[in-house]
């Protein structure tokens, strides 16, 4: 059992911040994969029904393009979270586990600020395309909820690498957020 585990329990339970930001990133990745199931589901009726002559779904294929985007955005928080993110770590594996973790720790950091680049980016074109007006094609869907649900979602990713870089950089520990 990890320290932070055993430090939860002896002071009554996991923090609530953390066990707020935990069930959040959770609901993000359910409502992402529900979502994707949804557009699956909706294409697959599309064919058959076009395989049997009767017209496929109109848009469909707008479905698939709006989920897909929201999707790629919805999983990154839970993804940050338990920090299933690529680490090429050929090169400190020979370095104390200290270090290693406060190396990561500046590398996720680094990840918290390009989150909010992100963010920042996208509530920008967010206020643009909101400004235009612009829909889809078929479904006359408005862009611009998909740019605010993607702000959203990678604020929220902004939020847990920076909440997760600390105790890496500070103590040169596994995040505590990591051994929920």
């Amino acid at each position: 059992m990890s320290e932070f585990r055993a430090m939860w329990r002896a002071q009554g339970g996991i923090p609530p911040l953390q066990l707020w930001l935990v069930r959040l990133c959770i609901a993000c990745a359910a409502l992402g994969g529900a979502a994707i199931f949804a557009a699956a589901l909706t294409v697959t009726l599309s064919v058959a029904l076009r395989t049997l002559g009767l017209g496929g779904i109109r848009g469909d294929f707008e479905l698939v393009e709006i989920t897909a985007s929201l999707c790629a955005s919805l999983f990154l928080p839970l993804c940050q979270l338990k920090r299933g993110h690529v680490l090429v770590d050929l090169f400190t594996n020979w370095l104390p586990l200290p270090s290693r973790y406060r190396l990561d720790g500046l590398w996720t950091a680094l990840f918290a600020l390009a989150w909010a680049y992100v963010s920042w980016r996208l509530f920008e074109g967010m206020l643009e395309i909101h400004d235009y007006g612009d829909k889809t094609m078929l479904l006359g869907f408005p862009i611009w909820v998909n740019y605010l649900i993607a702000t959203f979602a990678t604020g929220l990713a902004a939020v847990i690498a920076l909440i997760g870089s600390v105790p890496m950089i500070l103590r040169g520990t596994n995040p505590e957020m990591e051994q929920l």
